[in-house]
């Protein structure tokens, strides 16, 4: 059964995390430039002021925050930010998209173009005070998530439909050349945001297709979830178990308009997920 999770339609709803101190979600609308969330109390919202995307948790009260120019430190309870490290931010033509943090406290960031153009954006690493890039060329990056131990990461660029898989050393770091892990153009689908469950297979957001579709860590589709929104950006493992499933969407080239695009759902998955890495600042 798919549930409204948050009314508030997004233009470009993406970067859903859970916080496992706070019990909490926290997601962006990054055309709206906001960061969104709920509590016990009801919606939070907090204008950013440029765009925002993804998110990861440095402690109770401290998020990091990656924006069209940099990666912030943001106060919770005060809204303020501090840079930490510029990302792109000399590029005025590119912005953060794709993000999350991997289980050795490194933040992944993938950035884009403005208008999408071919091959304009880029996947970082921020680890230990350090930005580094891992990849270039990439178009629209997403699907950024990884393997339980750590050892094995995901990423996609949508518009070339697919997603690919890396090792990872024991410090995070590529180790070995980018494989293809899934293949989706014979399909036609668009692979959007991602997360790893408890058993270590992917939930993959298939942008235009109205749907969440899981696959095993050998890459075979498992099983299928439809959303009743065409444009499904990015899912998140939530709750005290995390045995529920937040998906974000996007209203953003929709004309006309249904009532429920960009807003934010939540399901039951069947599974558990696995619990959001701290991110590690130094």
């Amino acid at each position: 059964m798919i549930d409204l999770y948050d009314a508030r339609p997004c233009e470009l709803g993406e970067g859903p995390l859970w916080h496992p101190e706070r019990q909490q979600a926290f997601w962006f609308d990054i055309k709206g430039r906001r960061l969104l969330s709920r509590d016990a109390c009801g919606p939070l919202d907090w204008e950013i002021g440029e765009q925002a995307s993804a998110a990861g948790w440095v402690d109770h009260d401290t998020l990091l925050i990656a924006t069209e120019t940099g990666l912030y430190r943001f106060g919770i309870a005060s809204g303020e930010r501090h840079l930490i490290a510029p990302l792109e931010a000399d590029r005025p033509d590119t912005r953060s998209n794709d993000g999350r943090a991997d289980p050795m406290g490194g933040f992944w960031i993938g950035t884009m173009g403005q208008d999408a153009a071919p091959r304009t954006g880029a996947i970082y690493r921020f680890h230990a005070g350090r930005l580094d890039r891992l990849f270039d060329e990439i178009t629209i990056p997403n699907a950024i998530c990884f393997a339980p131990d750590g050892r094995r990461a995901y990423y996609a660029d949508t518009p070339r439909q697919r997603v690919w898989t890396v090792s990872l050393n024991a410090e995070g770091w590529p180790d070995g050349p980018s494989e293809v892990f899934i293949d989706l153009r014979e399909a036609g689908l668009n692979p959007d945001g991602a997360v790893t469950d408890a058993e270590g297979a992917l939930w993959v957001a298939q942008w235009g297709a109205g749907r969440v579709t899981r696959y095993l860590p050998d890459g075979r589709p498992d099983r299928m979830v439809d959303l009743p929104v065409g444009q499904v950006t990015c899912p998140c493992f939530t709750g005290p178990g995390l045995d529920r499933l937040i998906v974000t969407s996007a209203w953003e080239h929709l004309d006309p308009r249904n009532p429920e695009d960009g807003q934010t759902f939540a399901l039951d998955p069947g599974i558990r997920g696995r619990p959001e890495p701290r991110v590690k600042l130094a």
